[in-house]
């Protein structure tokens, strides 16, 4: 798993791949089953767009079914799975908690784009279109695919290689300068880092923007809403609390999230976990 250096990135460059394990169920079970890398693309000019490439492969002898809570990203995802034929889809934004079943060999190579970051490689439809599809083959979203682009990201053992073959793919299809993306790309980076943002109303004052004109942008090109973004960052969260904490005092973490109260958030925890808080936490 990519890690950023001491120093950090140089000022006003894009963030490098999370090193969190926030949307992950159960992330210790899933990494000790699985050998799962972030990296960064290899090609600069693709790093404004993307946020990382993340490469998993497994060798199973029992199923295991992984979960993850959705993050606001749409994925391109190459996969190969025991006893079918490998495939690419574009992942839109999840609504629900995704499952995916591992078992057997198998390996995956998908591209999590930035929060914004998708629309300047297929701009013929908002990114609202995709939200909570999964749709293959890739030619029902890009104009023209690549050939041989399976192979080239899929067959490598060379890690390298594969990342090689994610930017080709990515450098084929654009991406499309947008002016518009770049806004939707900072302001949804603008929610995911600061926790004081908790009211859309309020947020596209400080913004000098409509909550109209904030809601056409984010379903044109993050494909869900502000306060969707804002309440999907909490629930991460708090899910890495839960994940993480020996003892979670789950009313300050509430309060700490903009919660009105705790059972706020366990509502909201347990409709998209599909377990309340205090029930999963002690089932690390």
């Amino acid at each position: 798993m990519a890690d950023a250096s001491a120093s950090g990135p140089p000022p006003g460059s894009p963030p490098g791949p999370r090193t969190d394990t926030r949307g992950i169920v159960d992330a210790a079970g899933l990494f000790a089953r699985v050998h799962f890398r972030r990296v960064a693309p290899g090609a600069a000019a693709l790093r404004p767009y993307v946020e990382q490439y993340w490469l998993i492969d497994w060798d199973l002898a029992e199923p295991y079914a992984s979960h993850i809570v959705p993050h606001p990203s749409v994925n391109v995802v190459f996969q190969r799975f025991a006893g079918q034929e490998p495939f690419a889809e574009v992942a839109g934004i999840g609504l629900d908690l995704f499952t995916q079943k591992l078992e057997g060999r198998g390996r995956v190579c998908g591209v999590k784009f930035r929060p914004g970051g998708f629309r300047p490689f297929a701009p013929s439809a908002p990114v609202s279109a995709w939200t909570g599809r999964r749709l293959l083959p890739l030619e029902e979203v890009f104009e023209q695919v690549p050939a041989g682009a399976l192979d080239a990201v899929l067959t490598p053992e060379d890690e390298q290689a594969r990342v090689a073959g994610l930017d080709a793919f990515l450098l084929s299809l654009g991406p499309t300068p947008d002016p518009q993306a770049d806004l939707a790309m900072a302001l949804a980076e603008r929610i995911r880092t600061d926790r004081g943002i908790r009211r859309v109303s309020t947020f596209a004052r400080a913004e000098g923007m409509s909550v109209r004109a904030l809601q056409r942008l984010f379903s044109a090109y993050v494909g869900v809403g502000p306060k969707w973004l804002i309440l999907r960052h909490r629930i991460h969260e708090a899910l890495e609390h839960a994940e993480t904490d020996e003892e979670v005092d789950w009313a300050d973490v509430a309060a700490a999230l903009g919660y009105a109260d705790q059972a706020h958030l366990i509502r909201d925890f347990t409709a998209t976990v599909g377990v309340p808080p205090t029930a999963y936490a002690p089932s690390r």
